[in-house]
């Protein structure tokens, strides 16, 4: 795998992080990496945008932006109203392509969800992903509500023939609800794939040593870490928040 490219079922779900515990692990096992960001928004030039988080984060990888607009709107909103040029799926893929060919791992790192708009013609981070015929790492959020968003983003990618790498929980809770635990278990069954990893909530704001070291805990073999999908379920569901009673046996 050369390029993988990342989106989230949604905005603020931990995209960010997850793509630099997947690059800091990458690092650790000697591989070099490039991280592609297609359209950072929200942040003026000034501003450190999300690929270089990634590289305070993860360590020395190849940062690349495409284009940058000023306010926290869907790519092609921010674009128009901006008066810039928009990003074209075609640029995206020809990037990470050029990354590639010095890079071992090459992220590309989405705006929102999967179908959010790139330009005026409708183009999306999916469209990249079938150029570049990557598979895609889906990063949920870990509460009520992420099973139905999640099950829509996978049923895209398959109905685009999109390989699902898996899914990653962005932002792990330290008190997970019911919800969120259940979830542990039901988001594989919605989405058809392997649940990856764990990102502890906070960790974007660890410092970069700590992260570098934590990263492989936080992800399973598929991506480079040590992260269990089975065991860390097990434990977590024993958990019981105030009030909550043990489920009743299975009969």
């Amino acid at each position: 795998m050369t390029v993988l490219v990342i989106t989230g079922t949604g905005t603020e779900v931990g995209k960010t992080v997850t793509t630099a515990a997947v690059a800091a692990v990458a690092l650790r096992a000697g591989r070099s990496v490039a991280v592609l960001k297609p359209a950072q928004t929200g942040v003026r030039t000034d501003e450190r945008g999300d690929a270089d988080e990634v590289a305070r984060l993860a360590g020395a990888v190849t940062t690349l932006e495409l284009a940058r607009y000023p306010e926290p709107l869907a790519p092609a909103t921010a674009a128009r109203r901006a008066g810039l040029p928009p990003v074209r799926p075609e640029e995206v893929a020809e990037a990470a392509a050029k990354l590639a060919v010095d890079h071992d791992l090459v992220l590309v790192e989405g705006a929102g969800g999967l179908l959010v708009r790139f330009d005026e013609a409708g183009g999306t981070l999916a469209d990249a992903a079938r150029l570049l015929d990557a598979p895609v790492l889906v990063v949920a959020s870990a509460g009520l509500g992420t099973l139905n968003t999640t099950e829509l983003t996978a049923r895209e990618l398959r109905g685009r023939g999109l390989g699902l790498a898996g899914l990653v929980i962005g932002s792990w809770p330290a008190e997970p609800d019911l919800a969120s635990r259940c979830n542990l278990a039901d988001l594989p069954v919605v989405a058809g794939a392997p649940l990856l990893g764990a990102v502890p909530a906070g960790t974007g704001g660890s410092d970069p040593a700590g992260f570098r070291a934590g990263a492989a805990r936080w992800l399973a073999p598929r991506l480079g870490g040590t992260w269990e999908a089975e065991a860390f379920t097990a434990r977590e569901a024993a958990r019981r928040g105030p009030g909550e009673h043990a489920a009743a046996p299975a009969v």
